[in-house]
Parts: C-alpha cells; sequence; structure tokens
C-alpha cells in the first residue's frame, strides 16, 4: 500500500474538496464545524483549523461569522484547478519516469484510458 506523504492538515483539506466535487457538500451550503469535523476524523481540532485556513486561502470555503464555514460558488472549478495543476506537477513526471523505466509507450497507455473509459 502507498502512503500519503503529505501533511495531515492537507489531507483533511483534499478530503472536504473531494466532497465537494461529489456534492456531499454543496455551493454556498455550511460544512461541519472544526470540532464537529475533528471528533468525526479523530484528530486535533488545530489540525482541521490548518486545512479550513488553507481551503480558505484558496477560496473554497469563506467563514460567516458566527455561522460558520460555507463551501464558495467558484469551490468546484478552483478544486479542479488545484487538483489539475497537482496531477500535472507531481503524478505525471512519476508515471513518465515508469513509463521509460518499463518501455511503455504513449500507444499503450492510450490503449488502456480507452478500455478504461468504456467500463
Amino acid at each position: 500500500m502507498i502512503q500519503d506523504l503529505s501533511p495531515i492538515y492537507l489531507q483533511l483539506a483534499d478530503k472536504i474538496c473531494d466532497d465537494i466535487l461529489l456534492e456531499k457538500y454543496m455551493v454556498e451550503e455550511r460544512i461541519p464545524s472544526i470540532r464537529d469535523f475533528a471528533a468525526s476524523h479523530e484528530v486535533n481540532p488545530n489540525t482541521v483549523m490548518r486545512s479550513f485556513e488553507y481551503l480558505q486561502q484558496n477560496e473554497i470555503i469563506f467563514n460567516k461569522r458566527g455561522l460558520g464555514y460555507f463551501v464558495s460558488k467558484e469551490a468546484p472549478r478552483l478544486i479542479k484547478e488545484i487538483k489539475k495543476k497537482n496531477f500535472k506537477d507531481f503524478v505525471l513526471p512519476n508515471v513518465f519516469k515508469q513509463m521509460e523505466q518499463l518501455n511503455i509507450g504513449i500507444e499503450e497507455i492510450i490503449n488502456e484510458f480507452e478500455n478504461y473509459k468504456t467500463k
């Protein structure tokens, strides 16, 4: 099994982003409080606070003072942009390296992708 080496606060932020893309949290809808999220994921509230700060800095969520945190209108688009950039910057270079090491051509990858899409 491959372990995620990113900090826990980024793993939690990614979980929230995935939930937004899966529409578990809808645009302009309130997300769980820091305490509730920390309890449900068995992490320190300070770690969740860092996650929320990261998401706020990236304009994925916003705070309504006294009401909590909400999903921004632009969240789905922004999340996809961030995930696409991370994919291109971090995942693809490793894929290309392995393709080269294993002598896998782009045609083989295209065929595998086409098979994947038809499943």
